[in-house]
C-alpha cells in the first residue's frame, strides 16, 4: 500500500503546481524508506518549499513530557524557518502564512479525538480559509483500522485543545477524512486537497499496513500503546498515572496507594472483552508519583478485535474511585489550555461521565448512552466523509 508521502509528487493537484509551500509535519512524518517529508518536499520539481510548521512535541519530537510549549526556530538541515503551532499560538500566524500559497499537512493520527494533530490541523484550516491559501493533507492509515467507533461524542460545550469538534473518542477516521469532515461541515470556502492512500483497507491495523511505526510522539511508543490510548488516556483526567516517565506510558497505571492484586481481582469481575490486567508495581520516572513507588497493573490486550478500550480506561477510573474513594481524586485545571473546565470532561467531551462515575452507575449503563451518541454520528456525518 501507498501513503499520500509516498505519491504526493505524483497526485500534487495541477492548479498548486510551482506554489510556495509551507510543511506541518512531526518526526512520524516518514515512508516506508522512512525518508522523511522534509526531504522528500525538498525533492520536488513540482513546488518550492519555504517553511516548516510544528505541532506540539515539537518538529523533532523535542518536547517529551505532556504540555510543554517550544518555539520556532531556523532548521540547520535546510535552513527553512520552522514555526512552532504548540507554544505563544497553536494556529498559524498571518505572518507565518504570508510567504506561502499552500500549506501541506503530513502527520501521523493515532484515531482517538483527544491527540492534539488533528485540532492543529483544523487551526491551520482555519487560518488558511481565513487567508486564502490552499490547504494539502497527505493521508495516512488510522493505527486502529477504520471500521470501529467508541465513546462519547464530543459536546461542544466541552470544546478544548483535546476536542474542538463532534467527533467520538475512537473515531475510525483518517486525517484525510477528518479534514474532508471539517472542511464541509464549518469550512466549506476552503480549497481543500486530500491525497489518498492506495491500497489502504479499513479492516487493516497498522502492523498490516507495511509501514514502519515511528513514534508520533514521546509517549506513542507502540502500536500496543495506540490501541488501549482512547481509553487508559481517561487517566490524565485523574489523580492516577497513566504510565507517563515508564517504559509503557498507557498500559501500565495505579498510583501509590492501590493495592495491585484487590484492583485486578475488582476489574476480573467486569469481564472486559479481548484484555486481561497483570497486577504489578512500578515507579515513573517523571510526572505524576514520579519516584514513589506505585501499586497498578499492566494492561494485556489479548484480542484487539474485541477489545473496548475506552470502556476499560472507565472500567478503570471507576474501580479505582470505588475502591479508594479517600484517596481518588479528579485532576484540577488547567489543563491543555482549558483554565476553568475539568480534564476529565474534556478529555470525555461531557460531564456526564464524571457524574455516571460519582453516582455509582454500573458501566453497562454508562456504555449504552456513549454507544448510542457513537451510532448516531457513524450513520448521519461520519459515513458520508468516508473516502475508503
Amino acid at each position: 500500500m501507498q501513503i499520500g508521502l509516498d505519491i504526493f509528487d505524483k497526485h500534487w493537484p495541477e492548479k498548486l503546481e510551482g506554489s510556495r509551500v509551507g510543511l506541518v509535519v512531526h518526526p512520524a512524518s516518514v515512508n516506508k524508506r522512512l525518508e522523511h517529508a522534509v526531504d522528500r518536499f525538498s525533492l520536488s520539481k513540482k513546488l518550492e518549499l519555504k517553511a516548516l510548521f510544528g505541532p506540539q512535541h515539537g518538529i523533532r519530537g523535542e518536547t517529551q513530557d505532556n504540555m510543554i510549549e517550544w518555539e520556532g526556530f531556523r532548521d540547520k538541515k535546510t535552513g527553512l524557518p520552522v514555526y512552532s503551532l504548540y507554544g505563544k499560538t497553536r494556529k498559524p500566524a498571518p505572518s507565518t502564512l504570508k510567504d506561502i500559497d499552500v500549506l501541506a499537512i503530513d502527520m501521523q493520527d493515532v484515531g482517538a479525538r483527544y491527540y492534539t494533530f488533528i485540532w492543529t490541523m483544523e487551526l491551520c484550516m482555519q487560518a488558511c480559509n481565513e487567508m486564502g491559501k490552499s490547504v494539502v493533507i497527505l493521508d495516512r492509515p488510522n493505527p486502529l483500522g477504520g471500521t470501529i467507533v467508541e465513546g462519547p461524542v464530543l459536546d461542544i460545550s466541552y470544546t478544548s485543545f483535546v476536542g474542538q469538534r463532534p467527533l467520538p473518542v475512537r473515531h475510525g477516521m483518517t486525517v484525510g477524512e477528518i479534514a474532508n469532515y471539517l472542511r464541509d461541515e464549518f469550512y466549506p470556502p476552503l480549497d481543500l486537497h486530500v491525497i489518498h492512500m492506495k491500497g489502504w483497507s479499513r479492516k487493516m491495523w497498522f502492523d498490516e499496513t507495511g509501514v514502519p511505526w515511528v513514534l508520533p510522539s514521546p509517549n506513542m511508543p507502540t502500536l500496543e500503546t495506540a490501541i488501549v490510548y482512547p481509553g487508559m488516556c481517561l487517566l490524565e483526567g485523574s489523580n492516577l498515572s497513566e504510565g507517563r516517565g515508564t517504559t509503557r506510558p498507557f498500559e501500565i497505571f495505579g498510583a501509590p496507594f492501590i493495592d495491585p492484586d484487590a484492583l485486578v481481582k475488582r476489574l476480573e469481575r467486569l469481564k472486559l472483552p479481548g484484555v486481561v490486567f497483570r497486577p504489578m508495581y512500578f515507579q515513573p520516572t517523571f510526572q505524576k508519583h514520579a519516584d514513589r513507588l506505585c501499586g497498578g497493573a499492566q494492561i494485556h490486550v489479548l484480542n484487539r478485535e474485541k477489545f473496548k478500550p475506552f470502556k476499560t480506561g472507565v472500567a478503570v477510573i471507576k474501580a479505582i474511585h470505588d475502591l479508594y474513594p479517600k484517596h481518588f481524586a479528579w485532576k484540577q485545571p488547567p489543563y491543555e489550555y482549558e483554565t476553568v473546565k475539568m480534564p476529565i470532561d474534556i478529555l470525555a467531551g461531557t460531564d456526564r461521565l464524571r457524574k455516571d462515575i460519582e453516582g455509582d452507575k454500573p458501566l453497562e449503563h454508562m456504555e449504552k448512552w456513549w454507544y448510542e451518541q457513537g451510532r448516531e454520528f457513524d450513520n448521519n456525518v461520519r459515513k458520508r466523509y468516508l473516502i475508503y
